[in-house]
């Protein structure tokens, strides 16, 4: 009995010493597996920041590549764009019914009308202190002024210089440190550069507070449409395809450098909607009439040469060694004149001025007439004398009228 009951003993405890074992067993491997976990979720954590910054930078990446030099453009141009409301008075005069009656319309005369219609434009910033150049056109006979900021901020504008000849207005707003956009060098412009424009067309400036941008290219420049019938000289004009519609008028046309080179002023088209064909004031000609608009008001161009000239015949012609009889002769000069200062002399002959040819005594008052002269600009005479040909550049002087026809 006594061996059966120690073989019994010794399984009993080989029994439990092979479960306690595998209990020993499954606690490590719960052990392992709970560090495997917390490792884990360690390795997790710390990777987040890793990948939120990759993220971030590949965010930056997909940015960087939309910018380009038209875009760095109108985020420089576009906080100095203004959309412009105005109450304009329209003068009219109402046909009486007896008009066309040869007796009766004698006591009825036509009746002056005045109507007052809203308009719109686009205009800019140009100093901290407030100046807003925009067309002439846009706020002519305007009552009322209301210039809308980005951002929504409107102010009442005041006007302190407007040019009809050239169509540039200035207008001031009250504050400070406003942003302003920088004036360019429209001599330098490329033909088929890029042209951004921005303004108001439409009114959409003030659905949104903001301009809205087209992109073109600069076309052409020094285009030359010499002056209107009603009195405007459109010279050395930018020609862009930048789509330029009703409401555009007065804003900036820039270049990639974030630099104003023209004012968005008019289209060519028959239907009145753009086809291309948009045209801006050159910003360098702009410039030379601002202190003038800023200072004073407005420009003076009661200006003389001093110069008393004839039309030229063909036995005079023949006597000075011309072929023709082209151009005119200076028959008299004022002593005291910037004509005679620059060296004219009687009896020189005048074949062109500024580049263009002088066939006829009326060509002359129709190439000054073309140009949009006042007083310190060039005219640059090209003058037969002794048989020779000489360039004379006379600056033009002050005058109490500008008289026409044979003295300038």
């Amino acid at each position: 009995m006594k061996p059966l009951r120690l073989s019994r003993q010794i399984f009993l405890l080989s029994t439990g010493f092979v479960f306690a074992l595998l209990a020993l067993m499954v606690c490590s491997s719960k052990g392992n597996q709970n560090q495997s976990a917390a490792d884990s979720r360690n390795s997790v954590t710390a990777a987040a920041p890793d990948s939120e910054n990759k993220r971030t930078a590949i965010s930056d990446d997909i940015f960087s590549s939309r910018q380009n030099a038209i875009t760095r453009a109108i985020a420089e141009v576009s906080p100095a764009v203004v959309g412009i409301n105005v109450i304009q008075v329209q003068r009219y005069y109402q046909r009486n019914p007896f008009a066309d009656d040869p007796f009766f319309r004698q006591f009825f005369k036509d009746v002056p009308v005045e109507k007052r219609v809203k308009s719109l434009g686009s205009g800019f910033i140009i100093s901290k202190e407030g100046h807003i150049l925009t067309n002439q056109h846009v706020i002519n006979d305007a009552t009322e002024i209301i210039v809308t900021r980005v951002g929504g901020k409107q102010y009442v504008a005041r006007k302190i210089g407007e040019d009809f000849v050239t169509d540039v207005a200035i207008l001031k707003i009250e504050g400070n440190d406003f942003p302003y956009a920088r004036l360019g060098d429209s001599d330098d412009v490329i033909i088929g550069e890029w042209a951004i424009a921005l303004g108001n067309p439409f009114g959409l400036f003030d659905l949104g507070s903001k301009p809205t941008v087209t992109v073109g290219v600069i076309s052409a420049k020094d285009q030359d449409f010499g002056r209107q019938n009603n009195e405007r000289v459109f010279e050395d004009m930018l020609q862009t395809d930048a789509a330029i519609n009703g409401g555009n008028s007065g804003g900036p046309l820039a270049n990639c450098n974030g630099e104003v080179i023209g004012i968005n002023t008019y289209i060519l088209s028959s239907s009145g909607a753009n086809i291309g064909l948009g045209f801006a004031l050159p910003v360098n000609r702009v410039k030379r009439i601002l202190n003038d608009l800023i200072n004073y008001g407005k420009v003076d161009r009661t200006w003389r040469t001093g110069i008393t000239y004839e039309a030229m015949s063909p036995l005079v012609a023949r006597h000075l060694g011309l072929k023709s009889s082209h151009g005119v002769i200076v028959s008299a000069l004022d002593a005291s004149s910037a004509a005679a200062q620059a060296g004219l002399q009687v009896g020189d002959v005048i074949m062109g001025i500024n580049g263009r040819e002088v066939e006829n005594f009326e060509d002359v008052q129709s190439i000054i007439d073309d140009l949009d002269l006042k007083k310190g600009d060039l005219l640059n005479f090209r003058i037969y004398r002794e048989r020779r040909f000489i360039i004379i550049p006379v600056e033009l002087q002050t005058s109490e009228r500008r008289s026409r026809g044979r003295t300038s």
